[in-house]
């Protein structure tokens, strides 16, 4: 339920407003914006009369709601969200971020290259997997540790903050020292357990949408994470699976302007996993930023044709620095920078 408090109300009388609602079992999310302040009432509000508390000269009005994700609503948290990684902000009206690297880490050179390219390129954050979820129990599982360090060394020799996935709770120590943004990615969405458990972390965590999840379903985990303490959530739109075969993914941007009705956190679009081409990343990218999303995550690799995993949709650097480019140009059509 949400009650919406009348501007310039008496602070006195809204602090008797809240203690009245918390001496009934509510926790309350005291929210308040430029324009208006609203109380969010997490509980079972079914024993509440809206047109009793209607009744209280301060309040204005009296929603009941059916989303049940109350602290990543937009409704109770009415401004923006702005993840800062490093003094990069993520989300709001500020620059549109780009994060490029490879899908694997395959080696000290060549992930230190990589991060000097995309930077030159113009990306501001360096991806790249060292622990890689497969479906194949054959296919290349990640460098792990190794991985993780080398991506650190990468880190000293450009500035770029690194983003990397992880796989289990073993590994967040690890991640906690060395990485900067940890990734939840599309097969872990809804592992429960391991949301807690990022939920405890001061990183900021990249959460990917579901192979096959609701758009409810997707904030309900940013919920887990945000429930357990941690507020700065990044969500990321990866394609879902469809009955479509041109593509590897099908890519719902419909969801970059539905999250920023719904939710006050910032999106970013994947298009190297939604398409599984590194043709259709271009337009794909262009299309994301038009529609407003806050950022790109994008795969890069020098031999594609050599790449230890998911070469296909890998863009070479000079690829990918045409694109962003391009992408500056769409950026400031919408008002933002790139």
């Amino acid at each position: 339920m949400i009650v919406t408090v009348k501007k310039n109300a008496d602070p006195a009388l809204i602090s008797e407003l809240i203690q009245n609602f918390e001496s009934q079992g509510f926790q309350v999310n005291d929210s308040v914006g430029s324009d208006y302040h609203i109380l969010g009432l997490i509980g079972d509000t079914t024993s509440l009369d809206e047109r009793k508390i209607k009744a209280n000269p301060i309040v204005d009005n009296v929603t009941r709601i059916a989303a049940p994700y109350k602290k990543a609503n937009r409704l109770f948290h009415p401004e923006d969200t702005i993840v800062d990684v490093n003094g990069i902000k993520v989300g709001g009206h500020e620059k549109i971020v780009v994060i490029g690297g490879p899908c694997s880490v395959e080696g000290l050179d060549h992930i230190c290259q990589l991060a000097q390219d995309v930077k030159e390129a113009g990306a501001c954050m360096l991806r790249g997997g060292a622990y890689k979820p497969r479906t194949s129990p054959y296919a290349f599982q990640g460098l792990g540790t190794e991985g993780i360090l080398d991506m650190v060394e990468a880190r000293k020799r450009t500035g770029l903050p690194i983003v990397s996935e992880l796989m289990d709770s073993d590994q967040l120590d690890e991640f906690e020292e060395y990485v900067d943004v940890i990734q939840i990615g599309a097969r872990n969405m809804q592992n429960f357990s391991l949301l807690k458990a990022v939920g405890k972390s001061h990183k900021p965590i990249l959460l990917k949408r579901g192979l096959a999840n609701t758009i409810e379903e997707w904030i309900m985990s940013a919920e887990y994470i945000m429930a357990s303490g941690n507020p700065n959530v990044i969500l990321c739109e990866r394609g879902i699976r469809t009955f479509e075969k041109y593509t590897r993914n099908t890519l719902d941007l419909s969801v970059v302007p539905i999250i920023k009705e719904k939710t006050h956190l910032p999106i970013i679009i994947d298009p190297s996993h939604a398409t599984g081409n590194w043709k259709y990343i271009e337009s794909m990218s262009l299309a994301a930023i038009a529609a407003g999303a806050d950022g790109l995550i994008i795969e890069v690799h020098e031999h594609p044709e050599c790449a230890w995993s998911d070469g296909a949709q890998c863009l070479k650097p000079e690829k990918f620095k045409q694109l962003i480019d391009k992408a500056r140009n769409i950026a400031h059509v919408v008002g933002r920078d790139l």
